[in-house]
């Protein structure tokens, strides 16, 4: 006996919840299996937890602030139980509200536990039987630890930073990685009073975004006082009696008693184990799906959206993509395809650094002399009284006569917020003349983008 429904998304995480939303809203009768907490990464160990660490660490900086204000402030001990409780109270009214609302009002099945294919059509969960229309696989990803190094095992990655740490605030943080999960969480616990230690193990910090915000960042890290290594390996990790650990370094070199080492060198995405082997999928080497322009797999009823298809790995990409797919599957709108291009984004580092389109690098790489830069960078007046200087960098990359604008590159305070505005009109073809045709609102760090020479 099996159940049948027009959809089944495997996986509530974005992706899936927003797919099986929209369908349900023209009629569908629709299912979504999950056998973790809903929401996802995002919501559970990603996002959501981060951005109010970051509100956190950004508090911290601004009660410093606010004696070069002329404010009388003793600084107290930050209470991170408290911080962490909050935090994970704010997630729970979420995916709380993601299962007695959010599902049961569209009227939603949720299935608990654990999906695996048993053909083309059919899915095993708990040995109950579903099979359904279409099957969209939304299972997202997991961060890794390298099982080469020994040891490797007693360091914790993201996932673990927002389950685990509920007790007390690690004071001697190791950080290994150069992307952009790596260096939240090292600025993040800088700024909360943690000492960081920074390993990119040889690889270029932040290598596919623009120069300039690679060398902004960097010396904020050395400002902020982010230990780094740039090249070091680790040869071995040691866990000691009281827990804290030892870090030994392919140069010989080593740092000890630390009290969290965060691996954050990667994710994979959760296709092993749900029975892809017995259905006619193709899966690519490194775990990823590939799909046409509808997120349609090679099986032409089984689609595949976010992290899982190799893309944008972005939150907002994965629920765009499930709410286009529901228009076209269900709301007879065939045109409503996700592209790929010019997504703008946010890394809530501190400062922030907001990005779209093509680096300056990438730019003359597939464009050459046609591609022309405007740059500014300043201290914003929130910054002119603080003793914590923090610039602001701006960076416009046009091409052509025309000057359409195909990159937009900033690093500074309150940047996360304008760039979703700008992000709108790079996206409809602005010029560099639309910029400058702008006024400028005054005084805001954002009139820069339209003041550029």
């Amino acid at each position: 006996m099996s159940t049948h429904y027009d959809l089944i998304a495997i996986g509530a995480g974005s992706g899936g919840l927003s797919i099986v939303e929209r369908a349900s809203e023209y009629g569908a009768k629709t299912a979504v299996i999950e056998s973790g907490e809903l929401g996802g990464t995002c919501v559970n160990v990603g996002c959501v937890p981060k951005k109010i660490m970051w509100y956190g660490a950004s508090l911290s900086h601004s009660l410093d602030d606010a004696q070069d204000y002329g404010f009388e402030v003793t600084r107290g001990k930050l209470d991170w139980q408290k911080l962490v409780a909050k935090r994970d109270n704010y997630i729970g009214n979420i995916t709380d509200w993601y299962q007695d609302s959010f599902l049961s009002d569209r009227g939603i099945d949720l299935i608990r536990g654990f999906a695996r294919f048993v053909d083309n059509t059919t899915i095993e969960v708990d040995g109950k039987i579903y099979t359904a229309d279409k099957i969209v696989i939304a299972t997202g990803g997991h961060p890794v630890i390298p099982s080469h190094v020994p040891g490797a095992e007693y360091g914790i990655t993201s996932d673990e930073f927002f389950n685990d740490l509920d007790e007390r605030q690690p004071q001697k943080v190791v950080v290994v990685g150069g992307g952009y999960i790596a260096l939240e969480l090292a600025m993040l616990m800088n700024a909360l009073g943690s000492e960081v230690h920074l390993l990119h193990q040889g690889r270029t910090m932040l290598r596919k975004f623009d120069g300039m915000l690679r060398r902004a960042l960097r010396k904020q890290l050395d400002d902020d006082k982010v230990f780094i290594n740039d090249n070091a390996m680790i040869d071995r990790v040691e866990r000691l009696n009281n827990d804290k650990l030892n870090i030994f370094y392919d140069d010989g070199s080593s740092i000890g008693n630390v009290d969290s080492l965060i691996w954050a060198v990667g994710r994979r995405p959760n296709t092993n184990n749900i029975g892809l082997e017995n259905t006619d999928i193709e899966v690519n080497d490194d775990g990823t799906i590939p799909v046409d322009d509808e997120e349609r797999t090679n099986v032409s009823h089984i689609f595949a959206i976010g992290d899982i298809i190799g893309k944008a790995q972005l939150t907002p990409v994965a629920i765009a993509a499930g709410r286009r797919m529901g228009d076209r599957l269900y709301g007879n709108k065939p045109s409503r395809k996700m592209v790929y291009d010019d997504i703008a984004t946010v890394m809530f580092t501190h400062p922030p650094i907001a990005t779209m389109g093509l680096s300056e690098e990438a730019a003359r790489e597939q464009h050459g002399d046609a591609v022309k830069t405007y740059t500014t960078d300043f201290v914003p007046m929130y910054h002119s009284l603080t003793r914590h200087q923090v610039k602001t960098h701006m960076k416009l990359v046009v091409l052509g006569e025309e000057e359409k604008i195909i990159g937009c590159h900033m690093i500074g305070t309150g940047v996360d917020e304008m760039m979703q505005g700008f992000a709108v009109a790079i996206r409809m073809g602005a010029t560099k003349q639309d910029f400058d045709d702008t006024i400028a609102i005054h005084p805001v760090s954002a009139e820069e983008l339209v003041t550029m020479r």
